[in-house]
């Protein structure tokens, strides 16, 4: 017993030493060393082509049984025709509620049996149709897919119930803020008649009909407007074998290039203040034409806008939620695509300093153009470095990551390159990027919420002109809805 006692006091004794040993050597008040960050290291991307031309990109990856296949079709939301905005969103949606003969319960049911999923989505320029599936269960789930790309029935009653739904979060766009600073920034950034700043009404989504999308689907599906990305645990002959069966009788078609012409740089800074009476908070959305994702400088803008309000400890975030408390989060991002997309800075602050706010957001606006400190840098590049990884922990991760490159044409070495090349970017590239893209004196600020309650302490703050909007003015008016249907 006595033996028992002596241990259990040297060991107490032993650990308290530790601890505090520990203790004297950790500072606390300095935030850890980050590691250094590595290169990614990734199978090969293989690619061949099917005998009717379509375009396939291979990742294999055999740690685990599963494959991923995303079908893009190179068309979006830019190929609506002006009078039929959200038509591209609407085609899309409506693929898997009926194919081949079967309804879309069917095809659920059917797709659940196999422990898959079939995803479809369309985006500005892209869009696409993605199959999850367990590699036992793939030659089925690519059939179900293969339907749904190639025979869609277009069902009028699931139509139907797809434009009522429409219809209804419409609706609800009129009382969220956050929804109406939205397609209001974009509106007024890039015009209403620009495809980046277009929005569908009521009137438009009452008059879609089903061939309306059929027409749409003939002049977009076809072989030669199309490419596939598989990763996951199957061979590169194998799937070309399996592809082959399926989508190789696919007819190829007329597909023009549809130029979109890039958007006017905003010129002058200008207020715009739309109305939510009895609003609690104020939604603030400040912004400017971006940078094309192909531009030179997407390296040093990807490290200004995480330092800036791309990451938790960014500089706005920080200064909003952790310093003053105005808000849960701030941030800012760049949207890269094809051509210049938009920058923006946005919160959702408390009404009664919706002001102060916007003096904090024009300080670090202003303060991201200035020389960065060293370590601040070093930071900035080594968050977004040591994050990257994270983008490829899937197998349908790095599908969407090899998408991307496809869509860009980036190099093959890309994902290996990328560490490397975010640890070169210099200050003076990030000071120049910032310098080039965020200019506050040239900027449109939308504020929605409680005018009443704000508009004196934004008049103050001599921003720019301000400019009065109803939400009826961005959204229309509110939809109505036949609840008959």
């Amino acid at each position: 017993m006595k033996t028992l006692l002596k241990l259990t006091f040297v060991f107490v004794f032993a650990v308290s030493m530790f601890a505090e040993t520990f203790a004297q050597e950790v500072d606390r008040t300095k935030p850890p060393m980050l590691p250094a960050p590595k290169s990614l290291q990734l199978p090969a991307i293989q690619k061949f082509a099917l005998s009717n031309g379509l375009k396939v990109v291979l990742m294999e990856k055999h740690q685990v049984p599963l494959v991923q296949l995303n079908l893009t079709i190179k068309a979006g939301s830019v190929n609506d025709p002006a009078d039929k905005v959200g038509l591209a969103n609407l085609t899309f949606d409506m693929l898997d509620e009926g194919a081949s003969g079967k309804t879309s319960l069917e095809i659920a049911d059917a797709i659940d049996f196999l422990g898959a999923s079939v995803r479809t989505g369309a985006g500005a320029h892209s869009s696409s149709v993605s199959l999850h599936t367990p590699l036992s269960k793939f030659d089925d789930a690519l059939k179900i897919m293969s339907d749904i790309v190639l025979r869609p029935d277009f069902p009028q009653k699931e139509l139907d119930r797809k434009k009522k739904d429409r219809l209804t979060s419409l609706m609800q766009m009129h009382d969220q803020p956050t929804a109406i600073a939205g397609a209001a920034f974009g509106k007024i950034l890039f015009g209403s008649e620009h495809p980046y700043g277009r929005m569908t009404s009521e009137n438009t989504i009452k008059n879609f009909s089903v061939n309306d999308m059929k027409t749409f689907y003939k002049k977009y599906f076809v072989a030669n407007n199309a490419y596939i990305v598989a990763v996951g645990d199957i061979k590169a002959d194998e799937l070309k074998k399996k592809l082959e069966s399926v989508f190789g009788k696919w007819q190829k078609g007329d597909v023009k290039e549809e130029k979109i012409k890039e958007a006017a740089q905003v010129s002058n800074r200008v207020v715009y203040l739309i109305d939510k009476p009895g609003s609690a908070q104020s939604v603030i959305t400040i912004g400017r034409i971006g940078a094309s994702r192909l531009t030179p400088e997407y390296n040093a803008l990807v490290v200004m806008n995480t330092i800036l309000g791309g990451s938790f400890t960014s500089r706005l975030n920080n200064n909003l939620r952790e310093v003053h408390g105005y808000t849960y989060g701030a941030s800012s991002r760049f949207a890269f695509r094809p051509i210049p997309g938009s920058f923006t800075a946005s919160s959702s602050v408390q009404t009664e300093v919706t002001d102060k706010a916007l003096v904090e957001f024009f300080k670090e606006l202003n303060g991201i153009r200035e020389t960065i400190p060293a370590d601040e840098l070093n930071r900035g590049k080594n968050l977004v470095a040591l994050s990257y990884p994270g983008n490829f922990q899937t197998v349908a991760e790095v599908a969407g990551q090899i998408d991307e490159m496809v869509q860009y044409n980036l190099p093959e070495n890309y994902f290996s390159n990328y560490v490397q090349n975010i640890l070169k970017v210099t200050n003076q590239e990030v000071t120049s990027s910032a310098k080039k893209y965020v200019v506050p004196e040239q900027m449109i600020v939308v504020v929605v919420g409680d005018k009443a309650k704000i508009e004196e302490g934004i008049k103050a703050l001599n921003l720019g002109e301000i400019k009065n909007m109803t939400i009826e003015d961005v959204l229309g008016a509110v939809p109505v809805i036949d609840s008959s249907k």
